[in-house]
Order: structure tokens, then C-alpha cells, then sequence
């Protein structure tokens, strides 16, 4: 009888959960925003998975290495090149293509970073209190006042050019108070509720209570915040590599740009400058309105207001 009644409580859980997403993304669909955001992210998904077809067609179109012998400068778009080629006769298309991979990477893999490491401050600061929360946030000041841009190129000019990898490790590491304060005021409200304050009651040891009762009740805001460090991460891989303290090895939209830049071209050569300067702009604009439509999901005040207008 015990296990019948676990299983039944447990599909039951399933089942809210299951319908409580459903009615989530159906109001995140209806909005245009989230609409426009998804189908530009799959724009962008493709064009990542797209950037390992060119070089298996011809190693000319390999985008570091890969040079076409019959073109030893930038020329505009043709048949065999539909965006043209860079200053060595390399295919613009296919660095583009390249970038779209970086940017997911760099952009997910930071942003990810920044919401783990604020989560857990933010959990473990609101549900502790007193020295641990004090000790914990003014870390978190500390930080938030350093710019984060300003802190790299100092490591960078110390250091030389960065790879690609401790960029984003140090785009994680500082870019995470702000997520930590907002899911420690969410900890601070939610560890008065009554159902929390039954845990306790029950036996509920400390951590039990975070994972079980208040991680999951914050993990939708973290996520909203997900989406919005995420531009942040890959605008400033962008102008690290337009700077010249990117990765060399790696071809990026901000590689790109550094490489118009750098050789004299940009108001020379248009169809090298402009796709991945838009391509920035787009994918940065996605991510956003993702953010704004998932706001709308996680606070149904914006969906009383929307409807009454």
C-alpha cells in the first residue's frame, strides 16, 4: 500500500508539473516576442550545426585555414563565395557559420556559470542570514563594482591574447552578484511560507529544505536571468576579439570585425563588415526577448496588464 501511495503522489507531482509548464509555454508562445526570439534562435542553432558542412565540401572553405588558390585578397560575393572572401582569400560564409558556434558556446557556457555560482550564493545567503548573508552580498558589492570589460584587458595586456575558455571563465566569475541578490530576496520571502516553515516541523534537515523546497521555486527566475547574461557574455567576447585580446586560434563575429578592421577594409569591404556585426546584433536581440517574454510567464501582473490594454 505504502509504494501504490508514493507512486500516486508522485504522478500526481508529475502531472502538476507537466500542466503547469504547458500553461507556461502556451502563454510564452502567444507572446510575439517569445515567438520572434525562438525562431531566431533556431536561425542561429542551424547556422552552428551548418558550420561543419563547408569544410567537408572543399578544405577551401575550412574558415581558419581554409584558402581559395585562386583569390589572394578580399573580393565581394560570387557564386563559389556568396558572401565573398577576407583579406587572404578565406570564405566569409564559412566564418560566419564558425561564429554562430562560438557565440552559442561562449554565451551558454557563461552564462550558466554566472546563474550556478549565483544561485547557490543567493540560496545559501537568504536562507542562512546573519554573518553568512553579511559576508556572502558584500562579496557580491565588491565584485559588482569591478568592470568586468576593464578587469580583462588588464589581464589581457598582462597575460597576452586569452583563450577562449578563460574568457568565459572570467565572464562567469564576474558576472554573478546580480543573479545571487535577486534569488536571495526570493530565498528571504520564500523561507517565511508556511510550507517551508512545515519542513522544519517535520524534521527537514537544512539542505533538504534548499534543494527540495526552495530551489524550485527559484530555478524559473533563474533562468529568466539565464537569458540575459547570456547577451552579456557574448557582447563582451566581441569586443575582446575586436580589440585584439581574443583568441587567435578561434574565428569569432568580434575576430571578424578585428580582422576588417585591423587590414583596412571596413569601409572598403561591406558584405565582410556587416554580416557579423548583424549576426551580433540579432543573436544578442534573440536572447533578449526571450528574457522579456519569459518575464511575462513568471509574473502573470504583465499578462493582467497586457490583456486590460
Amino acid at each position: 500500500m505504502e509504494s501504490v501511495e508514493r507512486f500516486d503522489t508522485s504522478g500526481m507531482k508529475r502531472s502538476h508539473w507537466l500542466a503547469h509548464f504547458l500553461e507556461g509555454w502556451s502563454v510564452f508562445i502567444q507572446n510575439p516576442l517569445g515567438k520572434a526570439g525562438v525562431g531566431l534562435l533556431i536561425l542561429f542553432g542551424l547556422m552552428a550545426a551548418g558550420s561543419v558542412i563547408p569544410p567537408w565540401i572543399d578544405p577551401m572553405y575550412q574558415p581558419m585555414t581554409g584558402v581559395d588558390p585562386e583569390i589572394a585578397s578580399s573580393v565581394g560575393p560570387s557564386a563559389t563565395h556568396w558572401l565573398g572572401t577576407d583579406f587572404m582569400g578565406r570564405d566569409i560564409l564559412s566564418q560566419l557559420l564558425a561564429g554562430a558556434r562560438i557565440a552559442f558556446m561562449v554565451g551558454v557556457s557563461a552564462a550558466f556559470m554566472t546563474v550556478v555560482l549565483g544561485t547557490a550564493i543567493g540560496m545559501t545567503a537568504g536562507y542562512m542570514g546573519k554573518a553568512v548573508d553579511t559576508l556572502l552580498m558584500r562579496l557580491a558589492d565588491i565584485i559588482m563594482v569591478m568592470p568586468t570589460l576593464l578587469f580583462v584587458l588588464m589581464l589581457a595586456a598582462l597575460f597576452g591574447q586569452l583563450n577562449i575558455w578563460t574568457i568565459v571563465l572570467i565572464i562567469g566569475l564576474f558576472r554573478w552578484p546580480g543573479v545571487s541578490r535577486v534569488i536571495r530576496s526570493q530565498t528571504l520571502s520564500l523561507k517565511q511560507r508556511p510550507f517551508i516553515e512545515a519542513a522544519r516541523v517535520a524534521g527537514a534537515s537544512h539542505l533538504r529544505i534548499i534543494f527540495r523546497h526552495i530551489m524550485p521555486n527559484v530555478l524559473p527566475l533563474s533562468f529568466l536571468y539565464m537569458t540575459f547574461r547570456v547577451t552579456s557574455a557574448i557582447t563582451i567576447e566581441a569586443a575582446l576579439a575586436f580589440l585584439g585580446f581574443g583568441d587567435p586560434g578561434t574565428v569569432s563575429w568580434g575576430m571578424m570585425l578585428q580582422w576588417v578592421w585591423k587590414t583596412g577594409h571596413m569601409f572598403q569591404a561591406p558584405y565582410w563588415l556587416l554580416p557579423p556585426g548583424i549576426c551580433i546584433s540579432l543573436i544578442t536581440l534573440s536572447f533578449y526577448m526571450l528574457g522579456r517574454a519569459m518575464d511575462e510567464v513568471l509574473d502573470p501582473r504583465l499578462r493582467k496588464e497586457e490583456d486590460a490594454s
